[in-house]
Parts: C-alpha cells; structure tokens; sequence
C-alpha cells in the first residue's frame, strides 16, 4: 500500500482555496487522514454534505491536533488569530502554512505564535476564481498554476521540501522567494490590477445614474472581464490592501506615472508612443499564453460554465 504524502493534514478555511485543496488531497490521495475546519457551523455542515474531508470541525484547534501540515486559508487579516489558536496544538515537526496572497504581514502576524519545536513555511497558490465557499472549489484549480513558498530565513530545508512537495502534488509549479520579493511582485500583477477592477467598475456604477441603462447595456468584452474580477470575495481584497499596503502603494505611483504618460501621448496625437506601448503590452500577453497561464481562445475570459476561470490571487 502506498503511503500518503502527508499522514494528516488540516486545513483551516473552506473557501474556495482551502476546498479545492482539500478536493486535490482528496482525488489525488494526498493525506492519510484530511480534517478540514471553518469558524461556520454552516460551512461545516455543508462540506459535510459535499463530502470531501475526513473530519469537519468548528475548531481550528481541534483540527490543528496532532497534524502534520496544518494549511490556514482564510483571509490574511485573520492568520494571526488562527495561528495563535491553533500554535499550542502543533506537534513537534509539524508545519504550519497558509494560501495569503501577502507573505511580509503573514510571516509577522503567524511566527510569534509557531512553537520551536514546529515550522512556519508560508506559501501562496497564484490561483483562484471570483467565486468563494466550499461548493466553489475544484480539485484541477492549481493545474499548472504557480505556488509561490516563501520559507522565513532559518527555515529548516526538509519542511520546506515538504510544502513543496504538497503543492506539487496538487498540481502547482513551485518558486520560492522572500517574502518582501513575493509582495512586489504580487502588488503589481495581481493587487493593482484587483484595485483599478474595483474602481473602474465603481466609476462605472457612478455613471449608470446618468446614463440610464447604457453602461450596462452595452457594456463591451474589457469592461465584464473588470466586472469578474470585482465581484472577488471583499473581506479579502480588503485585507490584501491593508496588509501590503507599501508595495501596492509603490506599485500604484509606477502605474500612475505610466497612466500620465499615455494621457499625455492621447492629448497631443502622439499615435508613435501609443502604437509602440500597445505592441509591447501585446507581447506580455503572448508570453503569458506560451507560459500556459491562460489559452487563446477568443472568449474575452469568459470559459465555458462547466470550468471556471482561473485568476490571480
């Protein structure tokens, strides 16, 4: 008989991320025992219902006992409290983790509470959709997504390996890096482009009020990819923007000189400067295509109902 690649694992937060890996331990037989905890009774009953763990409690302790890797998911406000619940529960060796898509404030908030004889190995799934709760997930959501782990220094390399390892057995490709790289690099290709969503189609609901029913109506295939995006979980976002607050603040100022100099290109008919920044925008997204991070179907986003989009997180 084949061992399972983690003996128990918990995980904390039945969201979308924490039910699709919970789904992926499951369909791939990752965990030996699968225990899975939300704060919601009603959660709780429903991933009962849905059937993909082993163990369903309101107790993030409860769930924390005796497991090998114990994966918080939940939104990054939060990690603190949920590790200093489930700290005094961790066995010796075990590996506390989590899914935030801000690594600086959860290595901060969760480190003072992982005892000595546990490990702290932060990582984050660069994956998701803009749907939350349990029936959301799916087992295929990391398939060829990254995961990005960011060890804190000193962190000892066979827990490390084993997070991973975990990662990659759900599917994921796997980088690691500082957490302070992580957050840059995030601000820009996922939390910026979350804030300009948000108000762009808050812009947007402004104008509605004046324009009867035309925004709306004729809204074309950019603008409804921004609507998919803003409908994202707000708990969340709010927590990213609070929590990252100086790389995304920095991020925004580049973007803001960038956004200047396209304005000034359009006041004064410089159609050089904008064809040249148009063609090289075009490439990125030829080099996300050949990475496999998205597919060139003409569909403007939007995939068939039966799979949902993947995105940033």
């Amino acid at each position: 008989m084949i061992q399972p690649l983690v003996p128990r694992l918990a995980i904390i937060g039945a969201g979308l991320i924490g039910s699709s890996l919970a789904r992926a331990a499951r369909e791939k037989h990752l965990a030996g025992t699968l225990v899975v905890a939300d704060a919601d009774p009603a959660v709780c009953e429903r991933v009962r219902q849905l059937g993909f763990a082993d163990m369903v409690t309101v107790d993030a302790a409860e769930a924390a006992e005796g497991s090998d890797i114990v994966v918080v998911a939940v939104p990054v406000g939060a990690s603190g409290k949920v590790a200093e619940v489930v700290g005094p529960r961790l066995k010796p060796g075990a590996i506390l983790s989590d899914v935030g898509s801000v690594k600086g404030f959860v290595v901060e908030a969760m480190a003072p509470h992982v005892p000595a004889h546990a490990h702290l190995i932060p990582a984050h799934p660069v994956a998701g959709t803009e749907f939350s709760g349990p029936d959301a997930g799916f087992a295929t959501l990391f398939e060829n997504r990254w995961c990005i782990v960011t060890p804190p220094e000193g962190a000892a390399p066979e827990a490390v390996a084993r997070i991973v390892a975990l990662w990659r057995a759900a599917g994921a490709n796997v980088e690691t890096m500082s957490a302070q790289h992580h957050d840059l690099v995030l601000a820009i290709t996922s939390h910026v482009p979350h804030l300009i969503a948000y108000n762009i189609v808050g812009t947007a609901a402004h104008l509605e009020e004046t324009l009867t029913s035309e925004v709306i109506k004729f809204s074309a295939g950019g603008f409804r990819d921004f609507t998919r995006i803003a409908s994202s979980d707000p708990t969340m976002w709010r927590d990213v923007f609070l929590t990252n607050r100086e790389a995304v603040l920095e991020m925004l100022g580049r973007f803001t000189e960038d956004l200047t100099a396209l304005q000034r290109a359009i006041r004064y008919g410089d159609g050089d400067a904008l064809f040249e920044h148009f063609a090289r925008t075009r490439a990125i997204r030829r080099s996300i295509i050949e990475q496999g991070q998205e597919t060139a179907a003409p569909d403007f986003g939007r995939r068939a109902a039966e799979k949902p989009k993947h995105e940033d997180s």
